[in-house]
């Protein structure tokens, strides 16, 4: 007799700090290994049951609200099923919310816009230093001015880490600003898909061509005239925040 699974949305919420990235690997701590061991445990099965993330995020980077969907069979419902994995996870690896969807939801190829935000702090403390990059200096007017000449559909190459096997690499760019908010200043991006690294790379080219590292019109050349493995800037991983992603 052929088992039946159901398929589930998963909302899942994590610190970034002590893991290897979202990916799983053959060593190394990592959300979706940690959350596939959860589910083991929850089906007393010894196969995999892959969790099936919208995205990777990098070592060090956060999410607020990742979206992944399982394959899954049990007779508990939605709100027993987060109970129970939650109690099999970690204090810094959350279901936060799930669904059951139908089957040919997908978390990666159905999703329409993803947003993330960059946070950076301008001043000393101990609390911050693994949710944002702390930095001296930071000229907000000089960093708008570059963040709104990344909207519109445009070929990021550049600001990628390249991979041979990556042959798009044009992505579609909503919103893209910076702002001040509790002694915090946060980038806030969206866009149909992001590239590796595509975010940091950004942010750090950003911040350099406003401390005077790198010049505005290298800025714009990297992004009218998209080329593999240029010099860049890179800000650290934990600042970044993966929001949300939205389907419709």
């Amino acid at each position: 007799m052929s088992i039946i699974f159901s398929r589930y949305k998963l909302i899942i919420q994590y610190d970034g700090t002590k893991y290897l990235g979202w990916q799983l690997q053959k060593q190394g701590r990592t959300v979706q290994g940690t959350i596939e061991n959860a589910l083991k445990k929850l089906s007393n099965r010894q196969s995999r049951i892959i969790v099936h993330g919208s995205g990777r995020t990098d070592a060090g980077v956060h999410a607020l609200a990742q979206v992944a969907h399982i394959d899954f069979k049990s007779t508990l419902n939605v709100q027993d099923i987060k109970n129970a994995l939650n109690s099999n996870l970690p204090q810094d690896c959350r279901i936060i919310d799930i669904e059951q969807v139908k089957s040919d939801f997908h978390s990666r190829f159905n999703a329409k816009k993803r947003y993330y935000r960059y946070q950076c702090y301008s001043g000393a403390s101990i609390l911050y230093g693994n949710q944002c990059w702390i930095l001296t200096k930071i000229d907000i007017k000089c960093l708008n001015h570059l963040a709104g000449q990344l909207i519109g559909n445009k070929d990021f190459l550049s600001f990628s880490k390249y991979r041979e096997e990556m042959k798009d690499t044009m992505c579609e760019v909503f919103d893209s600003k910076w702002s001040f908010e509790d002694n915090m200043f946060i980038f806030r991006i969206s866009a149909n898909r992001f590239l590796h690294h595509m975010i940091r790379y950004l942010v750090g080219t950003m911040i350099a061509v406003c401390n005077q590292r790198f010049t505005e019109l290298e800025f714009q050349s990297l992004l009218n005239n998209p080329r593999k493995n240029v010099r860049i800037f890179k800000a650290p991983p934990q600042g970044l925040i993966l929001e949300k992603i939205n389907y419709v």
